[in-house]
């Protein structure tokens, strides 16, 4: 008896696991998501990404993160491990997503559509020098750690293909 408890429960919990792929426009055409239906998805990250920059005494608060002394310098630091859950803020111009994966919607990562990457939307940084990418977050200068560059974004699939919905035209009625 005590077998088929544990059996079962196994299967209940693998049964209720996240299956996170890779989002891509494929999965978007696929499924028809507007702007309205990636605000009601779950988004996680694929991989840790570490936003840093450097802090002088006075010309900033610290904006989210915390702040560290590398090489006798401050440096603000920001971590967003793998899997770290995220909202769609907006689509911004060109279908590059927005995703906060903090408490504030100023706080947010670009992602966009790479064809080099099997279509897949990874962290997009307005320039990239030796795998170190430069962007905005939160309104001040970050640069990303090196292995941040290889982050993707992810969805639960499950979840997808639960929402997908059906769409119909009513053809109208006629009085006999």
């Amino acid at each position: 008896m005590k077998k088929i408890l544990f059996f079962a429960i196994t299967i209940a919990s693998l049964s209720s696991c996240k299956n996170l792929v890779p989002y891509s426009d494929s999965i978007r055409q696929k499924y028809h998501l507007t702007e309205d239906d990636l605000k009601r998805v779950q988004f996680y990250v694929s991989d840790p990404i570490t936003l840093q920059r450097k802090f002088v005494d006075g010309s900033a608060q610290i904006t989210s993160g915390k702040l560290k002394l590398i090489n006798g310098e401050k440096v603000e630091e920001v971590q967003i491990p793998s899997a770290t859950p995220g909202i769609l803020v907006r689509e911004a111009d060109g279908g590059k997503l927005e995703v906060s994966f903090e408490k504030s919607n100023d706080y947010f990562l670009r992602f966009g559509y790479n064809p080099n990457k099997s279509g897949t939307y990874v962290l997009l940084a307005s320039e990239w020098k030796n795998k170190v990418g430069n962007l905005s977050y939160g309104g001040q200068k970050f640069y990303t750690s090196p292995e941040s560059g290889d982050a993707l974004l992810l969805i639960d699939m499950k979840k997808i293909v639960k929402y997908s919905k059906t769409q119909r035209v009513a053809s109208g009625r006629k009085v006999e």
